[in-house]
């Protein structure tokens, strides 16, 4: 007997709309579907109109206003309060991954807060929008660049390793239905400086030098982290302006990386294409806007992009190029939900924004980021029972913390906030200005006076250095030792340095705090300091953390990411961008400290490490009479390669070690781990052949261990 279905034909109409629902559901337009349909109904002006950072709204298509232009450097950046955290460049002296993802997690968090109060507000301005143009992964090859304390460092696996962190902690999940922010690598390629000529500057370098040392950061957040947007950079490239240059972009970038996301120019770049005295490329706005749009830059911070109606009616540029540009744009605005109003984060309140936990947050990352110099006879920790004042030209500049592109926080703690807390009574005054009384207004404190206001002081704080309103982006400053926001030498300002001088030679011990965004040379401050502790920039809770690490509360633990120099006699000229006698991983002289260097409050001993297939163990014992975090550090070298790098870091891992103990750090051995350049291929590919692992604690310490890879 045949078996028979007891609901009958009343199953059929349900069965037909489970279909049709099926149907519908795998027919759902992508978002490139539909952008390609609202493209569809525009004309050129309309598009024009659409592809500059002030986006305008298109009502009748239901395309609201937009402004493409947001910052978010360290902190959601010029929009009022958010929680400012130290200047990368610190961050990157933590070494510390998981940590910076965190960070720019919270600053996601305050960004979607801030972003849906401006829409209710009825605004979209800039600086309130999702797509955020950060982080800056150009390798900063020479200290004397001002934008230097903006990036990760001057080693490229370490920039790109915390570059990935910032874009997940930004964007989140890469497959998300909404992201949660763009993210924006910068600037591509071959930019570090100076200041002064970037809008004229044509960078050349060798094939090797490009794709060894200035571009692995930017595949790395292309093809490991699924950044967003790309942001090309102000300079010519082998001749052709970045905005406009064919192989960056379309044979590298798009060809060779495989990336979909959006390309967008550096603010006002497209007009240095033609404007009277830059790069002189093109005749006229029509025909640099062809170049631009024809090469694959989708934005234009600016408005030279009014002129795309001009260019298309002239036979420059074909329509399909704008339309190819502006799908990209559309898909992106309705992946992140800004186009449909979708907010999958409307449940975070106002108050986050600044809270107390994001505040402990930047304090736990400035902490992370301070780096121990010099600790000459165990100074440091400083005993509360001594004596001790604090003086110095930055124990009491909040403004200097916030370092650049940077957030109003409703709070800061200096210096002097901290110490008043802890030392009743505290002794403190500035003493000099940073420059000297013609800069500041500050006069100069004869030593006489200065040592007559110390009398009875046991050891002396002194806070110094320099500061964002010296160093920077395109300045106009104009200063002995700086020149446009770069500096033309890396000496500690003569004022400071004699007044440190004096205190030492009266006896008087010193604990120099060296706040900048970049190398300084130090040369004379190790003979007349008795410790040096780098600060950075470290944002607003830079002061406790700060003393939270002077008096002992927790042990020093950051690491250098680019090498301290002697004197600029070390260095070669700024404007060649040649690898040579650049960077510790070329650098042929004896620095003053190296790459990877930092103290801490305990002492540890490396052991013999041993090879698996895919990892390395390297024992890590504490020698010192207290717990602490050491920062393993792995560098590879092939023997054969005399024209390479003399090392490159290619492995990093926080250890937290008990006094007393060993512990094993693991670290992964990938392909990754071996790539060389290849004449042959023309690019870095893993190498087979002999290799040395070398490991340690800085890239001046290390002890090797040699392979052979198959």
């Amino acid at each position: 007997m045949k078996p028979t279905f007891r609901y009958g034909a009343a199953f059929v109409p349900i069965l037909a709309a489970c279909l049709s629902i099926f149907i519908s559901c795998k027919k759902q337009p992508t978002p490139e579907d539909r952008a390609r349909a609202l493209v569809a109904q525009m004309n050129i002006e309309e598009k024009a109109s659409l592809m500059m950072h002030t986006s305008a709204p298109i009502e009748r298509l239901g395309i609201p206003a937009y402004n493409w232009w947001n910052e978010a450097l360290h902190g959601v950046g010029r929009n009022g309060k958010a929680t400012v955290f130290p200047q990368p460049i610190g961050m990157a002296a933590s070494f510390d991954e998981p940590l910076l993802e965190e960070v720019f997690t919270a600053v996601s968090d305050e960004a979607r807060v801030k972003h849906r109060l401006a829409l209710e507000e009825g605004e979209s301005k800039q600086y309130q929008g999702l797509t955020f143009w950060t982080p800056n992964i150009n390798i900063f090859r020479d200290p004397r660049w001002g934008r230097g304390m903006e990036t990760y460092g001057e080693d490229p696996y370490l920039t790109g390793r915390l570059g990935m962190a910032v874009v997940l902690g930004l964007q989140g999940p890469a497959d998300a239905p909404v992201l949660k922010a763009h993210a924006c690598a910068k600037h591509f390629a071959v930019h570090s400086g100076p200041e002064w000529n970037r809008h004229v500057y044509d960078a050349v370098v060798s094939e090797r030098d490009l794709r060894e040392t200035y571009l692995p950061a930017f595949k790395d957040l292309v093809t490991g982290a699924g950044v967003q947007e790309v942001m090309i950079a102000y300079n010519r490239f082998r001749g052709v302006p970045c905005g406009a240059n064919d192989y960056l972009i379309n044979t590298i970038l798009r060809g060779e990386w495989g990336y979909q996301g959006l390309i967008t120019s550096d603010c006002w770049a497209i007009s240095d294409f033609y404007k009277p005295g830059y790069h002189g490329y093109s005749p006229d706005a029509a025909h640099a806007v062809a170049e631009a749009v024809h090469a694959g830059t989708d934005t234009n911070c600016g408005n030279s992009y009014r002129h795309i109606p001009e260019a298309v009616a002239a036979g420059l540029l074909d329509e399909a190029d704008v339309d190819r540009s502006l799908v990209r744009l559309l898909a992106a605005r309705i992946r992140l939900g800004e186009l449909d109003g979708i907010d999958p984060w409307a449940g975070l309140g106002e108050e986050i924004v600044e809270e107390a936990d994001h505040r402990a947050l930047a304090r736990k990352m400035t902490r992370e980021s301070l780096v121990l110099l010099q600790n000459r006879d165990g100074i440091l920790p400083l005993d509360p029972a001594s004596k001790i004042a604090l003086i110095g030209p930055n124990a009491n500049d909040a403004k200097m913390q916030w370092g650049n592109y940077n957030a109003i926080p409703e709070q800061t703690i200096t210096l002097l906030d901290a110490f008043n807390v802890r030392i009743p009574g505290l002794l403190y005054f500035q003493g000099c200005g940073l420059l000297g009384e013609s800069y500041t207004g500050v006069p100069e404190m004869d030593p006489e006076t200065l040592l007559k206001r110390l009398e009875g002081i046991d050891i002396v704080v002194f806070a110094g250095g320099i500061s964002p309103k010296l160093e920077g982006e395109q300045m106009k400053v104009e200063l002995p030792g700086f020149k446009g926001g770069d500096r033309t030498d890396i000496e500690l300002p003569e004022v400071q340095r004699r007044m440190l001088r004096t205190l030492h030679q009266a006896g008087k011990k010193v604990v120099f705090v060296n706040f900048s965004g970049s190398a300084m040379g130090l040369e004379p401050e190790t003979e007349t300091c008795d410790a040096i502790l780098q600060a950075w920039y470290p944002g607003e809770e830079g002061g406790a953390a700060i003393a939270e690490i002077l008096f002992g509360d927790d042990s020093p633990s950051g690491r250098l990411p680019v090498t301290f120099y002697r004197n600029v006699a070390q260095l070669p000229d700024f404007e060649d961008y040649g690898m040579k006698d650049r960077t510790y991983r070329y650098f042929g002289g004896d620095p003053l400290f190296a790459f990877g260097y930092g103290l801490g409050y305990t002492t540890f001993r490396y052991g013999n490490a041993k090879v698996k297939k895919d990892r390395i163990i390297i024992p890590v014992t504490n020698t010192g009479d207290r717990d602490g975090i050491e920062v393993v550090q792995l560098y590879v070298r092939r023997p054969d390669d005399t024209m390479g790098p003399k090392k490159s870091l290619r492995g990093f891992c926080r250890v937290f070690v008990p006094k007393g103990k060993t512990v094993k750090a693991v670290l992964p051995l990938t392909d990754g781990t071996f790539l060389g350049w290849s004449e042959e291929k023309g690019d870095m590919v893993p190498l087979s052949g002999d290799w040395q692992l070398l490991y340690g604690g800085s890239s001046d310490n290390l002890q090797a261990k040699g392979i052979k890879r198959k």
